[in-house]
């Protein structure tokens, strides 16, 4: 059995995020579909981790196993023929029989973004918030989020997972015009997390809370005590890096 790692695009607006669900339309399912037709083979896929409903990505990676090698280009292109209009393969690489996308991903890369000015184009593709923001004061409250610490005030209530400890490397906001775009990379991340640090983040930047009281926030260990969980539609997942020693090409 021969394993690949495969980089997908998709703008999410059609679907129930990522992970196949009971009577839900879902781009791992929509992918098994095209796959299964493709290789004329039931084909079941991993991904490099969720994304919820209308989040998108610009690098979701998942993995395939199949039973002949493939002539990667081809394949990629057959593929995206038959793959719906909002989903793409970007690229794929062979990789050792043992390696996993979710479990071997060193870190992930996300965006949200945000503008200032109603656009139609931009409809379901970034969170519109005209109020006036101090980025500055946003940028050093970002600047705390850095290094290895606890972020259970920034997660989803029900979740399972052993542990809320992660090391973010990357967290800042960029303007560009009318835009906003606020860039954090990290090891992992929890449920929720940067959607409900973007809408903390926001009030720093209206002036409710301070940088002191951002840090607060993150010392609490307390979901109330965070700001609202912005709109889904402004997440883009854009990164996912593995060590090089998983690839065989």
């Amino acid at each position: 059995m021969l394993r690949y790692f495969l980089d997908i695009a998709y703008n999410g607006t059609a679907y129930h995020g990522w992970q196949i669900q009971d009577n839900a339309h879902t781009v791992q399912a929509e992918l098994e579909k095209c796959l299964t037709t493709l290789l004329r083979t039931k084909t079941e896929i991993m991904g490099s981790g969720r994304t919820d409903t209308g989040v998108h990505a610009r690098q979701q990676v998942m993995h395939l196993d199949m039973a002949e090698p493939a002539d990667l280009s081809k394949f990629q292109q057959r593929l995206n023929g038959i793959l719906p209009k909002d989903i793409s393969v970007g690229g794929i690489r062979k990789v050792n029989t043992e390696a996993h996308t979710r479990f071997d991903a060193q870190e992930r890369s996300y965006e949200y973004h945000v503008h200032q000015a109603k656009s139609p184009f931009l409809e379901n593709l970034s969170y519109c918030f005209t109020r006036p923001l101090d980025v500055d004061a946003m940028n050093e409250a970002a600047k705390n989020l850095l290094g290895e610490k606890d972020f259970e005030s920034f997660s989803k209530v029900k979740t399972e997972v052993n542990t809320f400890i992660c090391t973010i490397k990357e967290a800042r906001w960029e303007k560009q015009n009318d835009s906003l775009i606020f860039h954090v990379t990290a090891n992992r991340f929890l449920r929720g997390m940067v959607r409900a640090l973007v809408g903390t983040l926001l009030d720093v930047g209206l002036g409710k809370l301070n940088a002191q009281e951002f840090v607060n926030i993150i010392e609490s260990k307390d979901r109330r005590k965070a700001g609202r969980a912005v709109p889904a539609h402004g997440l883009y997942l854009t990164r996912v890096t593995y060590p090089d020693s998983i690839y065989l090409d």
